[in-house]
């Protein structure tokens, strides 16, 4: 079946944010409780699942909604240094191309990803936004999204780089491409057996004329 739709996630994938989330959770360090995360420490970080990491950071789980929750709002004030990644604006100019349907579903706010767009002209590149959704409860979100939206599963292609975005791909039967430009490291990412794993954004219009042209050829 053709691919209609492609739903992206933001920090990590369009926008390169890490730095100033991990600056940001390091100064917030004192206020939740949890220790520094140092650049040697974000190297290992990078080679744990999503869930790991919550383990072992040490925060506790009623206080996790309220560090993301202000995590994204100090983000705002930061958020006209943020910039994309390098070579994604042209890949999503061109996968634009191949779909019906080109949108973005994120665990950040509505608010900072629209300043990012706009900010770096990456407005027009995207049909819908979803915003809002929990650490572990994207799968969710997006069966409601392509509800909503009118698409099936088979249809759809949900990009990521995290392993809770894999997860949140497979739980929703939509196929997961992830990116290893992002947070987790492309070792744990292949551990967790995306449809396809991404080293550049190039790599993604590849995928997605590849996975056209086999309907085609059918």
């Amino acid at each position: 079946m053709t691919i209609k739709v492609i739903i992206f996630d933001f920090d990590g994938t369009i926008a390169d944010t890490l730095n100033a989330i991990v600056s940001i959770t390091n100064r917030l360090a004192a206020q939740f409780g949890h220790k520094p995360i140092s650049q040697e420490e974000l190297v290992q970080i990078k080679n744990l699942s999503s869930r790991q990491i919550i383990k072992q950071s040490g925060i506790s789980i009623f206080k996790f909604p309220l560090l993301v929750g202000k995590v994204k709002a100090e983000l705002n004030s930061e958020i006209q240094t943020i910039k994309p990644f390098l070579g994604i604006k042209e890949a999503l100019i061109e996968v634009k191309s191949e779909v019906d349907r080109v949108g973005m579903l994120s665990s950040n706010s509505k608010e900072n990803i629209v300043a990012f767009l706009e900010m770096n002209g990456l407005q027009d590149l995207f049909d819908f936004i979803y915003t809002g959704a929990t650490l572990f409860g994207k799968s969710k979100v997006i069966k409601e999204l392509l509800k909503q939206e009118k698409f099936k599963p088979e249809e759809s292609v949900y990009v990521g780089d995290e392993t809770r975005d894999i997860e949140a791909a497979r739980r929703s039967r939509t196929k997961a491409i992830a990116v290893s430009w992002g947070f987790n490291s492309k070792e744990v990412l292949a551990a967790q057996n995306p449809d396809f794993l991404v080293h550049q954004p190039s790599e993604l219009v590849e995928v997605i004329k590849s996975l056209q042209q086999a309907v085609i050829s059918k």
